[in-house]
């Protein structure tokens, strides 16, 4: 059977440790398999940071066109997430594709799975994208001009 993947994010603004996340998640479904994003709802994607956030729409657009435009991607799934754990603490999943920084929400995925009588999920981590600065490629960065999607540093901001 091939195997259903699910990966989640704000995503916002869309970049290359986004596409790095995105592009592991059809890697371990596979040809066959499926990839179900689960995208922050407004609410949640302004909740949980200060700086601002495109509406959902708007960011539905945004990942379609990256998924085509840089990953060559065009059959998956975006679902709203409303919650931290989503669909995948109850769904039918086989993996889950998390950073550093959302693999501790993973364990507790599968904690919730097993708990539920659900098979746990494959937690398939990857490393984080590094800017030039070596210090990891961020949104937050992105947004306060650090940075720009690829990771490199804007003018006058690199420290020798």
């Amino acid at each position: 059977m091939a195997p259903k993947v699910a990966v989640g994010g704000t995503f916002d603004p869309i970049h290359d440790g986004h596409l790095a996340l995105l592009k592991k998640a059809f890697e371990v479904a596979g040809v066959e398999g499926e990839v179900v994003i689960a995208l922050t709802s407004d609410r949640m994607a302004t909740s949980q940071r200060t700086r601002p956030v495109q509406d959902f729409d708007t960011r539905v657009r945004n990942l379609k066109d990256a998924l085509k435009g840089c990953l060559g991607e065009e059959q998956f799934e975006i679902e709203m997430l409303h919650t931290v754990y989503g669909s995948a603490i109850e769904e039918d999943y086989d993996a889950i594709v998390v950073s550093p920084e959302t693999e501790p929400m993973a364990c507790n995925i599968n904690e919730i799975r097993r708990e539920n009588g659900l098979s746990p999920l494959k937690i398939v981590r990857i490393d984080y994208e590094m800017a030039e600065d070596d210090v990891r490629i961020s949104s937050t960065r992105i947004c306060g001009g650090e940075i720009d999607s690829h990771g490199r540093v804007s003018r006058g901001k690199m420290v020798v």
